[in-house]
């Protein structure tokens, strides 16, 4: 079966997964209306697809038979196809839920890597960046928190709520994070060793025999 290690075990990307558990629920929905739920709830910790990945992903789904679809005949000048999750989708995502591994959080944070190449700039674009990324901390805790409560207008957004309510405090962490490396920036300009002078020359940095021994001694002193 496409997309399938065995039969009744579908092998799904993790944005099918999210979309089967949208579909979880009792109504139909059509494409607009999951990536808007998302972009109320996940996209504060687990992005948000664009609409060509979620209708992309729902055909693959009505083709391995976990969802169907209809047209809906709304009278104006376009229909919608809405989708309804099938016995077999319900099962495979609840068995995911329940016994599937749970992926550790991947990290891609844009900031620190400027920070850790920060020998190919300067404090002042660091900070220039840092500064921005409070601004974006400041945006999305902001609007996790206005979500979060009116999350609390229906009992069947419990969970959700509980989701939203970490993403709230992780941007606020976020913010408070970013502040403090502000802080740090003299001291790692202070400390980072200078390039000889006369025009470009190469940065200052240890050998990778070096890289190995610290690590060496690294893990003899504190092991893993």
């Amino acid at each position: 079966m496409d997309g399938s290690n065995a039969p009744g075990k579908p092998n799904l990307a993790a944005t099918s997964w999210a979309l089967l558990g949208m579909l979880s629920y009792e109504y139909e929905l059509s494409g607009y209306d999951i990536r808007k739920w998302i972009d109320w709830s996940m996209r504060f910790y687990y992005g948000s697809p664009a609409y060509s990945q979620i209708y992309s992903e729902l055909k693959k789904l009505e083709r391995l038979g976990l969802v169907t679809s209809r047209v809906e005949n709304t009278g104006g000048t376009r229909n919608r196809r809405l989708y309804k999750i099938t016995e077999a989708g319900l099962d495979a995502v609840t068995r995911w839920a329940n016994e599937a591994p749970v992926d550790p959080p991947t990290l891609k944070h844009g900031p620190l890597l400027r920070v850790t190449l920060g020998h190919l700039t300067s404090p002042a674009r660091l900070k220039e960046v840092l500064q921005e990324h409070v601004a974006y901390a400041d945006e999305m805790h902001r609007k996790a928190a206005k979500d979060a409560r009116w999350a609390g207008a229906d009992p069947s957004w419990a969970y959700a709520r509980v989701a939203l309510e970490w993403a709230e405090r992780y941007y606020a962490n976020e913010r408070e994070l970013a502040l403090k490396m502000i802080k740090e920036l003299d001291e790692a300009e202070a400390a980072f060793p200078q390039p000889g002078k006369g025009g470009r020359t190469k940065i200052p940095w240890p050998t990778p025999e070096f890289w190995y021994e610290i690590e060496k001694k690294a893990d003899a002193e504190e092991p893993d």
